[in-house]
């Protein structure tokens, strides 16, 4: 185990203090149900988005709060997690119980979780500057491209009809046409004093973002 401990800190950059605060972060429910890394990732999930937080603030000054907020999300969800896990390969480190070493439809989750324990223990381990270097080294890459980040349509129209109607778009899906490889979804969105306009694609959210779109084209938004 030691060996592993070593191993996994040269691949961090990162030499723990407190070995136990790592062995933990790696320890898995499965494989110790009392002494496991539940609430360090609860602290890391917070450390993290602090971080991030301020990254982006720093990086957008000018950039609507809505915009960051969407930026946010895509820095700091699951999916992003799990590639930055699988760069440093941490699943080969993380304790599991037998029972879900074969499960591979949770290896995502729970390597995306073990990530955010690993920033709890680092903060544990020697404060806020150590975790806010780990961070910003491995989501560099990804803070990089949220510069080419986009609002979608239908979060744009949503922020619209929030800021001047008080209410949210209403959606009605109503047809789905086509083979069943290649099927269409017809899609209708109306917000208050607008008509129902109606979108197409290939699954039904793709065809909310359609009709999202055309709304907003006739809004003039």
């Amino acid at each position: 185990m030691e060996k592993n401990l070593k191993e996994f800190e040269k691949r961090i950059n990162y030499n723990f203090k407190k070995k136990k605060l790592l062995e933990k972060a790696l320890t898995h429910k499965s494989y110790n149900n009392e002494n496991n890394n539940e609430k360090l990732e609860f602290l890391g999930d917070r450390v993290l988005g602090l971080v991030i937080s301020q990254k982006l603030l720093e990086k957008y000054p000018k950039e609507k709060e809505g915009i960051i907020d969407k930026k946010f999300a895509n820095l700091v969800n699951k999916k992003t997690c799990s590639l930055i896990a699988k760069k440093i390969d941490l699943k080969k480190y993380i304790l599991l119980g037998s029972s879900h070493k074969k499960l591979e439809i949770s290896t995502n989750k729970i390597s995306s979780d073990c990530l955010e324990a690993i920033v709890g223990a680092i903060y544990l381990d020697n404060g806020l500057k150590s975790s806010e270097k780990f961070i910003l080294s491995f989501w560099e890459e990804h803070l990089l491209k949220s510069s080419v980040t986009q609002i979608d349509s239908k979060t744009k129209l949503q922020e619209f009809s929030l800021k001047k109607f008080k209410e949210l778009p209403k959606y009605t899906f109503f047809k789905k046409t086509g083979p069943q490889h290649r099927p269409v979804f017809k899609t209708e969105v109306q917000i208050p004093n607008s008509k129902k306009i109606i979108g197409t694609g290939s699954s039904k959210k793709n065809a909310q973002q359609n009709a999202a779109f055309k709304l907003l084209k006739i809004l003039n938004v």
